[in-house]
């Protein structure tokens, strides 16, 4: 596990201990504990259906019966369609945004029918709302994937300078002076998990923490913070495949007792918005 491996002073200056599945830690401004993200249904959790539950508060896998990897089927799209996280916050008048960047290729070939968008995607598509640009991130107003843009060098979108993981942080952090709700996605550790290296789990970790800590730093306190997962991966190195081990639920901020309660990845996106925002509560798949 390379968690218990890599130098985190940020998070282990918030916990006091390094992030294992043993951890768990509730206190008035920090909520560490692990939650499922296989939701009653056999086999191994997957992106597709993890991501779903996650951004639209169904069950996506027992919808599905099954865990599906990749992009969504048109089931799944149907779901995101009814109730993606930033077409719900529209509704409600919560001001959302998804902080990744796309780049210039993503323009260019654009077609919303394509089986390969990611589920964040078409949580977009589903609110009809813009895609931030690569112009976007060199002006602070994004950020990229890989945090530091290192996937972009050496491109045709290498226009785009290399940025510290500390000032990426800071980045995500001060759209919160616009924004009501603010996303941001990094797959780095699931596509470096499926590796089985060490070495490069244990820099990305590292990235994270000072990525974590440009967040933290001077962070107002109506502020809050939730880190969690669409499935295990990373934790453990020995098969280089996803797992069913729980994943982290971490929630900064003096709103996290409202997560106490949560166990389950799928229950997240109610209580974000019920408890940080006071909607009244999502119905469950089956009441539609």
């Amino acid at each position: 596990n390379p968690l218990t491996k890599a130098s985190m002073p940020a998070l282990m200056g918030l916990m006091g201990e390094r992030l294992t599945g043993d951890t768990h830690i509730e206190e008035p401004n920090l909520l560490v504990k692990g939650i499922d993200a296989c939701l009653g249904v056999d086999g191994i959790p997957q992106s597709a259906t993890g991501q779903t539950s996650l951004f639209t508060g169904f069950n996506a896998q027992a919808h599905l019966g099954y865990h599906l990897m990749a992009y969504p089927n048109d089931q799944l799209i149907s779901l995101i369609n009814k109730r993606s996280i930033f077409k719900f916050a529209k509704e409600n008048q919560i001001k959302s945004i998804f902080a990744n960047s796309y780049t210039d290729g993503f323009f260019k070939s654009f077609d919303k029918t394509s089986p390969n968008y990611s589920v964040t995607t078409r949580c977009i598509l589903a609110s009809k709302t813009n895609f931030n640009t690569l112009d976007d991130l060199i002006e602070n107003r994004a950020v990229h994937w890989d945090i530091t843009n290192i996937t972009l060098q050496g491109t045709p979108n290498g226009r785009v300078p290399l940025i510290a993981p500390y000032k990426a942080g800071e980045n995500l952090k001060n759209l919160t002076k616009d924004y009501d709700l603010v996303l941001f996605e990094c797959f780095l550790p699931d596509l470096i998990g499926h590796k089985k290296d060490m070495e490069q789990s244990i820099k990305f970790l590292e990235v994270f923490d000072e990525f974590l800590g440009g967040v933290l730093n001077d962070k107002p306190e109506n502020v809050h913070v939730l880190i969690s997962s669409d499935h295990g991966n990373i934790e453990d190195l020995s098969f280089g495949g996803h797992s069913k081990n729980p994943v982290p639920l971490i929630f900064i901020g003096n709103e996290a007792h409202h997560f106490q309660q949560v166990d389950a990845i799928d229950q997240i996106f109610n209580t974000i918005f019920t408890r940080l925002f006071n909607t009244a509560p999502v119905a469950e798949y089956e009441a539609f």
